[in-house]
């Protein structure tokens, strides 16, 4: 099956074309319940609507952008040049009485206000808002007086955001709506129900069971002629049913894992204060702070910031980034921020909004088939399709035997009511053999493990977005790793500084006044401006009137060295007017601010990596505070402390300055070389508790760790050894030397990389392209940055962040690691393996039973001209082998043993030589047995009289039924011959085994006139269930077999 989809179909693990996965289901398209096998993965129609709506939005988003952009520069003109430097309400009014004095032809808007809309207390409708921002409409925006007039008749502050008031947000509610898209209705239990009843063979058995009640009643009358055709309606009712509560199951654990991928917060501003928000809480009128990585929540117009780019490509399709100003303050829904910090306000929400509709048919598109699924599906319709032809021929002997009887009696033209029973009974049994034939529950014992186990994992701190990366994870044999925040708490702390070129320890806040007092006033003063103006984070007043630090945990730390010598965070930026941010990204590895100083000279301030930045500096300030050259052996002895620092395990940074002409335009790019090194930190990020041993399970479970990190080199070195990542025949490399070396190099070098320092998102994503295609390695990769997404979606697995990582990463991932912790990696491992286990033992489990009831009825039919399991039984017995079996078998926990098995790898077969040992010895005894009983069974327990062909089926139908029971338990383990280990931990299993046995006691002693059984003597029923408890010792024996 694997060969034959490498060769003629390219279904992937991920991101299969819809072309694909099209041509997959039409060859598996003869399945008896088409509703049931593909009911969780991709609706494919639903996915074509979706592009088609997609392709109409992008090009209507497209050609408003595009007027959009010209009539801003045809407004604006050259004057756009200047004008950053004024503030953004000036600016729009600006622009609408340079528009109104300049372009008298542009009519005024004859927009009115709506009566209900005036009574809430706001001055503009929902619908003008709307086509404000989507159609980009310069002309209407400069007639509502640009961004401050929108946000005064939105009853909002741009500065302190919203008033919380419950009446004013429930007014605001009822006319401008709520930030939520709208979802299909859940499916209710009874849907199931008739979801399962859509299955072709159990409608055609349906019709038997009619036809055999009228004939029945008509020759018999009620309720004797009704027995049978009322025992195959009890039997399909029961499948039904007990399909329609599995399947409805699994519905609620996707619907409760969609919640928890819908759970996305956000920072605004509300009673002057910042916080965090649902998206689906956010209102028009709401402050919203957006930085890189971001998607924008909904529609709204730029307030201010610094830098920033969109990609709008979800929406307009255009790959470019746009620029988004005070002069082009459009930014829509559903788009990401690639670059800068800005704060917006909400203007559409919900579906106003086109990326509301469209993720509206979206969300209906459903998930690509897991790798899994696809071959099961192939397997089931070829076992399918041999189950037909078998039934075909089951049917074909048995009537032939009819026809050849009636033919000896020369009764061929004359035809009774039990012959018409018998005749229908042969169609019955024929179409059930295709019923037990079909494993229509192999791919579907693939969701119902995958949803047990992610919703299990859920509780473990994973969230899983993909399906196929549960599975996927099973195989993975390698990890590619962040360092902060994965590795480490990321609490980050200042314990180490070198400032005017003195070392100091800063333990706690008598370490920061020895540092304050040991600087002149000069360099302390400009040390607190360097941190307060040049920072991603901020120092905020929360509802309780305290400071609040907010930002990323490096930010964090730095603003909290601000802060301990004794900075007022507020006060400095006030005192400083920023007039360009170049924010921090993974490529330049620094960030840098121009500022104005109060005397009106501007100064450029510098921080990042350290040998980054110091290579940028020509000066430095000494001991005295005074300023003077950076010479060799200044040089020499800062990046001494560098790499002192980075041996210690701790993350540098160097901060820089440097005074600019007032000639600079905030258009220039900030300097990158010239400046005067301040000083360098030494930040302490400590490994996390469990890494060192989440790594050595790891090593044991044959999975390679390796640490891919933008820091130090020194540094990743030291917390790669004290994580147990590098060892002694180990390489680390930056990131500057792996993209210099050739082709070849890089094959002898790739197996031995345990550590990637300074490296970019490029370097990430060519280490992980290469262990993927040319050392066929399954890699899980985590992210937690926008410049990670290329990487997370060239992995097999990806892993993104869910504390630290931004929106755009999360997307990208296949799993979000909720607690950001490796050891939680770890455990999305161990599932996998368990689900990819668990799958195995219900395929083994199920292809025996398939196999032995398609001998056993086949050659019967074809030997004595009788079937001895009759149509009831038949679905009884699918009934264990599908539902049952897979709810017992898929749902095993997983043991810690997962873990010290080498991983499967990408060319590692499903259906192993192990699987066939083991079906191919179980199939051989239970046929043998059955056999023997048909053959032999009447002499061994001494049948006789004419109740002996029935005591008989019934004895058959009791062993065969417990040679299921026994053999389910003994596949819980492949290898192992102690199968009972952990068996009571498992309730699941417990509970499934004990319905069936008490079924099958029902059944054989209370159902026989139903299920055309006869009650057993107690000597026969230990005979049955010692005959499959026969199968356990045979199945050990079995085992021990070398493959």
């Amino acid at each position: 099956m694997e060969s034959f989809l490498q060769e003629n179909f390219d279904v992937r693990s991920k991101h299969s074309s819809t072309e694909v996965l099209e041509r997959w289901r039409n060859l598996c398209g003869v399945v008896k319940n088409p509703k049931r096998r593909f009911r969780f993965t991709a609706n494919l129609s639903k996915r074509h609507e979706a592009d088609a709506m997609r392709k109409t939005n992008q090009e209507k988003l497209r050609i408003a952008v595009l007027v959009s952009k010209a009539a801003i520069q045809f407004l604006m003109g050259e004057l756009l040049l200047n004008s950053d430097k004024l503030n953004i309400c000036y600016i729009t009014l600006f622009f609408v009485t340079f528009s109104h004095e300049n372009f008298a032809g542009v009519s005024p808007s004859d927009y009115t206000v709506a009566e209900e809309v005036k009574a809430a207390g706001f001055q503009i409708c929902a619908d003008e808002l709307g086509s404000i921002v989507e159609g980009h409409d310069v002309k209407k925006l400069k007639f509502h007086n640009g961004v401050c007039g929108i946000a005064e008749k939105l009853s909002t502050s741009i500065t302190d955001g919203l008033t919380t008031s419950d009446d004013l947000l429930n007014r605001r509610q009822e006319i401008y709506g709520i930030n939520k898209f709208a979802e299909s209705e859940p499916r209710g239990f009874w849907v199931f129900v008739w979801e399962a009843l859509q299955d072709m063979t159990l409608m055609i058995l349906g019709v038997c069971a009619f036809v055999s009640l009228i004939v029945g009643i008509a020759m018999e009358g009620w309720p004797q002629g009704a027995h049978d055709g009322l025992g195959i309606v009890a039997s399909i009712l029961l499948v039904v049913f007990v399909t329609a509560t599995s399947d409805y199951r699994q519905s609620l654990q996707f619907r409760d894992l969609d919640k928890e991928k819908k759970k996305i917060t956000i920072q605004v501003t509300r009673n002057g204060f910042r916080q965090k928000l649902s998206i689906y809480d956010l209102l028009p009128g709401d402050i919203v702070h957006l930085g890189i990585g971001d998607q924008v929540p909904a529609d709204g117009l730029f307030v201010s910031g610094f830098s920033v780019s969109i990609d709008e490509s979800s929406l307009t399709g255009e790959s470019e980034p746009v620029m988004v100003n005070a002069e082009n303050p459009f930014m829509l829904s559903g788009t990401k921020i690639q670059d800068g910090t800005c704060k917006m306000m909400v203007t559409t929400v919900g579906m106003r909004t086109q990326w509301g509709k469209l993720m509206a048919t979206l969300s209906e598109g459903g998930d690509d088939e897991t790798p899994l699924q696809v071959k099961l599906n192939g397997v089931a319709t070829i076992i399918g399709k041999a189950g037909l032809f078998f039934a075909i021929v089951t049917f074909a002997v048995l009537v032939q035997g009819l026809f050849s009887h009636k033919l000896r009696e020369g009764t061929i033209w004359s035809w009774s009511g039990n012959e018409a029973l018998e005749m229908l009974e042969f169609f019955a049994v024929a179409v059930t053999i295709v019923v037990v034939a079909v494993p229509e529950g192999l791919p579907l014992a693939v969701t119902l493990s995958l949803a047990f186990a992610m919703k299990k994992m859920m509780n473990d701190k994973a969230l899983v977005r993909h399906l196929a990366a549960c599975e996927t994870m099973g195989s993975a044999t390698s990890i590619c790793s962040d360092k902060t925040g994965t590795l480490t708490t990321n609490h980050m702390t200042v314990v180490k500084t070198c400032i005017c070129m003195n070392i100091k320890e800063i333990i706690n806040t008598d370490g920061a006044s020895s540092l304050l007092s040991a600087l002149p006033e000069s360099t302390a003063i400009l040390l607190l401006q360097s941190i307060f103006s040049n920072t991603g984070g901020e120092v905020v007043v929360n509802k309780d009137g305290k400071h609040e630090i907010l930002g990323s945990p490096t930010e964090t730390a730095i603003l909290e060295l601000g802060l301990s010598l004794g900075g007022d965070f507020q006060k400095v930026r006030q005192a400083l007017k920023l007039v360009k941010v170049e924010p921090f990204n993974s490529t330049k590895k620094r960030m840098a601010v121009v500022v104005e100083l109060p005397e009106g000279r501007l100064r450029a301030h510098c921080k990042g990596a350290s040998e980054i930045v110091l290579a940028s500096c020509d000066k430095v300030i000494d001991s005295n505070g005074k300023v003077v050259p950076l010479d060799e052996g200044a040089i020499n002895y800062l990046n001494a402390i560098i790499d002192q620092f980075a041996s210690e395990a701790l993350r540098t940074l160097c901060l820089a300055y440097m005074e600019l002409e007032n000639e600079f335009l905030p258009d220039n790019p900030i300097p990158v070389s010239g400046y005067t090194c301040i000083g360098i930190v030494g930040i302490k990020d400590p490994v996390r508790p469990g890494v060192k041993e989440s790594v050595a399970i790891c090593r044991s479970a044959g999975i390679t760790v390796r640490m891919v990190t933008g820091d130090n080199i020194n540094t990743a070195k030291a917390i790669a050894r004290e994580c147990g990542i590098l060892t002694d025949g180990g390489i680390a490399i930056e990131g500057p030397d792996f993209r210099e070396k050739k082709l070849e190099e890089l094959v002898q070098l790739i197996p031995k990389i345990q550590v990637m320092a300074r490296s970019s998102p490029l370097d990430k994503h060519t280490l992980v392209k290469h262990l993927r295609t040319t050392f066929d390695e399954v890699v899980a990769v985590t992210g937690d940055g926008t410049n990670d997404a290329p990487a997370l979606h060239e992995a097999d697995i990806g892993l993104a962040m869910g504390i630290a990582g931004t929106e755009v990463a999360k997307e990208s991932a296949d799993v979000i690691i909720l607690d950001d912790n490796f050891s939680t990696i770890v455990t999305v491992a161990k599932w996998g393996r368990s689900v990819y286990i668990n799958i195995q033992k219900f395929v083994q489990f199920q292809l025996t039973v398939n196999v032995v009831a398609l001998i056993v009825n086949f050659s019967s039919a074809c030997l004595t001209g009788s079937a001895p399991l009759t149509a009831v039984q038949l679905l009884w017995v699918n009934m264990i082998m599908d539902t049952l079996g897979a709810i017992a078998l898929a749902t095993e926990p997983p043991t810690d043993e997962l873990m010290k098995r080498s991983p499967v790898g990408k060319r590692g077969n499903f259906i192993s030589n192990i699987m066939w040992r083991n079906i191919l010895g179980q199939s051989t005894y239970q046929f043998t047995v059955i056999w023997l009983l048909q053959a032999k069974g009447k002499s061994m327990f001494s049948l006789d009289g004419p109740d002996s062909n029935i005591v008989l089926n019934t004895l058959i139908f009791n062993a065969f039924v417990f040679c299921q029971v026994f053999n389910e338990i003994s596949s819980r383990e492949m290898e192992q011959i102690n199968v009972f280990k952990g068996i009571l931990n498992n309730y699941v299993f417990v509970s499934v085994l004990g319905v069936t046995v008490i079924f099958q006691i029902i059944i054989v002693e209370f159902l026989g006139t139903f299920a055309n059984t006869t009650p057993l003597t107690l000597s026969q029923w230990l005979a049955c269930i010692s005959i499959g408890f026969l199968g356990m010792p045979i199945a050990a024996v079995f085992k021990m077999i070398p493959v």
